[in-house]
């Protein structure tokens, strides 16, 4: 089977999104590329199979998130942190 690699800008155009978008995810290692020399090439099957499979952690993730941040919404004097004064420099404390 023949691979046809897609630049980023044709990879943003099918996804629909923009080519930040598609940067900043293979930066992050969410989805594969192939780097050809300077240039960074992406195999449109590979990069759907990421994506469905980092949308179904990513989905997980979010929600244990806004569970934890119920629970966490409103925190007591004991779990706030003390203020410092104004007066007392950073990092010399």
């Amino acid at each position: 089977m023949k691979t046809s690699w897609l630049t980023a800008q044709e990879l943003a155009t099918l996804l629909q999104v923009s080519i930040k978008t598609v940067r900043r995810a293979y930066r992050n290692g969410e989805i594969p590329m192939v780097r050809f020399r300077h240039m960074v090439r992406f195999d449109l099957a590979k990069v759907q199979r990421a994506m469905e499979r980092n949308g179904r952690s990513r989905v997980l993730r979010l929600n244990s998130k806004s569970e934890s941040a119920e629970r966490d919404r409103r925190p007591g004097p004991a779990a706030r942190p003390a203020k410092r004064p104004r007066s007392v420099r950073r990092g010399l404390v």
